[in-house]
C-alpha cells in the first residue's frame, strides 16, 4: 500500500495537502470523536501511513472545558474511558498523550513530537468541524481527517438525503463493501515517549481544576469506557436482541440496546455493533429492526448534520413543514411553560414529566418517548422555532448522548417534519406535521408501569434546578419558554 492509495480512500478527507515530513519522528492521530483503540478506521489509516513512512504512531487526546453544551455529566462519562483507551493503545505499541486546557494545542503537539503527518477523525458538527479547519491552517505538515464513525463513508451519499426511503437503497448497495470486519493493522514500530514530553495521567482525576459546567451531575447508572461498552453490547446481543422488534417501542420494558451514549463518545464503533448483531442467534426480524435503526436511521442523521448547516434550528427543516407551522403560528397554545417548569418535569402531562425526569435525573430517555416529548414542546412554546431551540437545549444539556446528530435529526423530525411527510387532517398548532396525543401514545404501552419505573429509579440526582410547586412556575401566555 502507498500513501496515494490511502489519500484516495473514501473515508479520507485531505484538510491540508502536501508530502509528509520525511525527518518527522511519528504519525500523530488527533483523536476526538472515535475514542477507541479497536474498530477505528481513523486509527487504522494512521497506522497504515506510519508503516509506509517507517514511523511509530502516537495518539493525542485533548481535554477542553468549552466543548459546546457539555457539562460534568458528559465529561465524567467520557473521562471514565480514558484508562481503558490508554491500556488498549499501549498493547498495540501505540502512544497515548492526554493534554488538558490550556496545554491542548494540536499544532503545538505536532511541533513537540516533530510529526511527519497528522491524522484526525471527522466530526460533522459545526464547532468541532471549525476546529479542524483551524488546525489545518496552523500546522506545517499534511492533515487528513477520516470518517470513522459511520459504516458507509458519508461522502458517498453525495448530498443531503430527503428521507430514509431515499437513503436506504443507496446505503444498502454500499454495505457489502463497508460492513465487513477489518482486523486492525499492526504498527511496525512501537512508540517510545521522548523524555520531557508533557501529558496528563489518563487514570487520574483528569477533571480536577478544569473549569467546566458542573451544574448537571453525573448519573450512577451509567459508566463510560470501552469495557463497559463491550459488556453492554454483549449483554444486549445475548439477552436483549431477541424480541427487539416488538419490545423497542415499549418504554416500560427493557427492550432497547442502551448503546447510544457509547456510540456518541466513540467508545463503540457502529461497524462492530452491526457485525455483532448480524452474527447473533436471534430472529432475523429483530436483527433487521435493529440494523435499520443503527445503519439507516443513524447514518441518515449524520447525513443531515453533514450537509445541512441549519441542523440545530427550525430553519433546517423542510419547506412544507415550515409553511404549515407558519400558517398556524398564531394558533392559541393551551399553555406556555417557562424553561424552569420544563427542566423540573412539572408540566400538566404526567407522561411527559416522567420522560423528562428520566432524562434530567437518569441521563437517558427512551427513544420512543423522545418523539412525543419533543412534539409536546410545540404546544407549550410560543413558536415552533422556540420549541425547537428549547428541545435542543434540554436534550444537549441532560442526555448523555446529547449534542449528537441523532438528537438533532430526531428533534427536526418531531417538530419540523424532517425526514417525514405531511399528515392529515390539518390540526391547530401542528398544521400537517405529524401529531402525537397523550391519549394515543399512552395506549400503546403500559404507561402506569412506565411511570412507576421512572419513579422507582430513585434518582434524586441533583441538578442545579429545584422542583418547586408547578403552578408558581407556569408562564403567562405572553412569556417565552426561555
Amino acid at each position: 500500500m502507498k500513501l496515494e492509495e490511502l489519500v484516495r480512500h473514501a473515508r479520507v478527507r485531505v484538510r491540508k495537502a502536501g508530502q509528509p515530513n520525511p525527518q518527522g519522528r511519528a504519525v500523530v492521530y488527533w483523536m476526538q470523536r472515535a475514542q477507541r483503540a479497536a474498530d477505528n478506521p481513523a486509527l487504522d489509516i494512521a497506522i497504515h501511513a506510519a508503516n509506509i513512512l517507517d514511523k511509530p504512531v502516537v495518539v493525542l487526546l485533548t481535554l477542553v472545558p468549552f466543548y459546546p453544551g457539555a457539562n460534568l455529566r458528559h465529561y465524567s462519562f467520557m473521562a471514565a474511558g480514558f484508562g481503558d483507551l490508554a491500556e488498549e493503545l499501549a498493547k498495540r505499541g501505540i502512544g497515548f498523550i492526554l493534554r488538558r486546557y490550556p496545554d491542548h494545542s494540536v499544532p503545538a503537539f505536532v511541533r513537540d513530537v516533530d510529526a511527519a503527518l497528522l491524522i484526525g477523525d471527522e466530526n460533522p458538527l459545526r464547532e468541532p468541524n471549525r476546529w479542524r479547519d483551524d488546525v489545518a491552517a496552523a500546522v506545517s505538515v499534511p492533515f487528513w481527517t477520516v470518517d470513522a464513525d459511520v459504516v458507509v463513508p458519508s461522502c458517498l451519499l453525495v448530498k443531503e438525503q430527503y428521507a430514509a426511503r431515499t437513503l436506504r437503497p443507496r446505503l444498502h448497495r454500499l454495505l457489502p463493501t463497508y460492513l465487513v470486519a477489518e482486523p486492525g493493522p499492526k504498527p511496525k514500530l512501537a512508540w517510545k515517549n521522548p523524555r520531557g514530553l508533557a501529558g496528563t495521567d489518563p487514570r487520574g482525576d483528569v477533571l480536577a481544576g478544569l473549569k467546566i459546567d458542573r451544574t448537571v451531575s453525573p448519573v450512577s447508572a451509567w459508566r463510560g469506557g470501552r469495557r463497559e461498552a463491550l459488556a453492554r453490547l454483549t449483554g444486549f446481543v445475548r439477552n436483549g436482541l431477541a424480541g427487539y422488534d416488538s419490545e423497542r417501542n415499549r418504554p416500560e420494558r427493557d427492550g432497547t440496546s442502551c448503546l447510544s451514549p457509547y456510540l456518541h463518545f466513540g467508545q463503540l464503533g457502529p461497524r462492530e455493533v452491526a457485525l455483532a448483531v448480524q452474527a447473533a442467534e436471534a430472529p432475523e426480524t429483530d436483527k433487521a429492526a435493529f440494523l435499520e435503526q443503527l445503519l439507516v436511521r443513524r447514518e441518515l442523521a449524520i447525513n443531515f448534520v453533514r450537509y445541512n448547516p441549519a441542523y440545530d434550528r427550525l430553519d433546517g427543516c423542510e419547506a412544507w413543514a415550515k409553511r404549515t407551522l407558519a400558517k398556524h403560528s398564531h394558533d392559541r397554545r393551551p399553555l406556555l411553560l417557562r424553561r424552569e417548569v420544563l427542566v423540573a418535569g412539572e408540566s400538566p402531562d404526567p407522561l411527559w414529566n416522567a420522560a423528562q425526569r428520566q432524562m434530567t435525573e437518569g441521563g437517558w430517555m427512551h427513544s420512543y418517548l423522545r418523539m412525543y416529548w419533543a412534539k409536546r414542546l410545540l404546544e407549550w412554546c410560543p413558536t415552533a422555532a422556540d420549541a425547537f431551540d428549547t428541545a435542543v437545549w434540554l436534550n444537549d444539556r441532560f442526555e448523555l448522548d446529547g449534542r449528537d446528530p441523532n438528537g438533532y435529526a430526531g428533534i427536526a423530525w418531531a417538530i419540523g417534519g424532517k425526514h417525514d411527510r405531511a399528515w392529515g387532517p390539518e390540526r391547530p398548532i401542528f398544521g400537517t406535521v405529524r401529531f402525537m396525543s397523550f391519549a394515543s401514545t399512552s395506549r400503546k404501552f403500559d404507561m402506569r408501569k412506565y411511570l412507576a419505573t421512572v419513579a422507582a429509579i430513585g434518582l434524586g440526582v441533583a441538578t442545579s434546578h429545584g422542583h418547586g410547586a408547578p403552578h408558581s412556575l407556569w408562564a403567562s401566555r405572553a412569556s417565552p419558554c426561555h
